[in-house]
């Protein structure tokens, strides 16, 4: 795998001219806010190159949200699938830095039906939960099979440890964060984006070029909800524990069931919900969900 340097043009948090109010009197200041840009993901093989997706995302790290997010969409199979990653240099330098190219260890294009499918139907589209389920069989997703067992007071920590890390919610206050930690709560990586699940594919895309795949022995923590997508993206990654600062959907508890993840919402201070395999939080062997 090679994969050329990852310094996009534009940094994480901008500076902008706002005008403060307070108390009636208002005044002329300098505040700094989270970058958002677009970014093309391009996907080659052999003689064949397809832009595949365009996201909203705060660059840095595009390389990692690149990978992250083809692995967790199915595109690819296996870490080992990925020949070389880079910007662009074929597209207009105001945009080269996002344009990302992503090259796989194959002679063609696989099959992109599904990707299509990913962004051509909304959460207004009627797609039922079973359908949703269907298709990650479909892909070869197996259920979580870990054996991994948490202290809750290892669970109650991973908020402040994760705000800890978060440099450039410090600057800005509004970035999204995915962290990983192992089984004892140490903080492995964390990436930061205005979207939570850029994080989140940013985070998995660090383990795949640091060959961590899969994540049997780790637990993710996000600052958001816990939403389908999420969920499907840990158990892409083969995550056992996923945790949330707020509260899953039915539907990523409905996933989470069914795939053996366990889910933790509303982890704050020292309280936190359990929806799903609560077998892995030791003490609450034997519990429903």
């Amino acid at each position: 795998m090679h994969v050329r340097e990852d310094e996009p043009r534009a940094g994480p948090s901008s500076e902008v001219q706002i005008v403060a109010v307070d108390g009636g009197s208002a005044a002329v200041r300098f505040d700094r806010v989270a970058t958002e840009e677009p970014l093309e993901i391009r996907l080659r093989a052999g003689n064949d190159s397809r832009s595949v997706a365009v996201t909203m995302r705060t660059p840095g790290n595009d390389f990692e949200l690149s990978a992250g997010f083809l692995y967790c969409e199915g595109v690819m199979a296996h870490q080992r699938d990925l020949r070389r990653i880079s910007y662009c240099v074929d597209v207009d330098v105001a945009q080269r830095y996002n344009t990302v190219s992503v090259e796989l260890m194959r002679g063609e294009l696989p099959p992109l039906e599904a990707l299509e499918r990913h962004f051509t139907v909304t959460s207004a589209c009627g797609v039922c939960g079973k359908a949703s389920m269907d298709a990650l069989r479909a892909r070869g997703l197996e259920p979580i099979a870990s054996q991994l067992r948490v202290e809750p007071a290892t669970i109650v920590a991973l908020p402040d440890r994760l705000r800890a890390a978060q440099g450039i919610f410090e600057k800005t206050g509004g970035l999204h964060a995915a962290a990983l930690f192992d089984s004892a709560g140490e903080l492995l990586a964390v990436r930061e984006d205005v979207g939570r699940h850029n994080a989140l594919d940013k985070l998995i895309g660090w383990a795949i070029f640091h060959k961590r795949l899969p994540l049997d022995g780790a637990i993710v923590m996000v600052s958001g909800r816990a939403s389908y997508e999420l969920v499907q993206k840990a158990l892409s990654a083969g995550v056992p524990f996923l945790c949330a600062v707020s509260a899953p959907s039915s539907l990523a508890i409905n996933l989470a069931r069914e795939f053996g993840l366990t889910l933790i919402g509303f982890l704050r201070g020292a309280r936190f919900n359990v929806y799903a395999n609560g077998w892995r939080v030791s003490g609450s062997e034997g519990r429903p969900a």
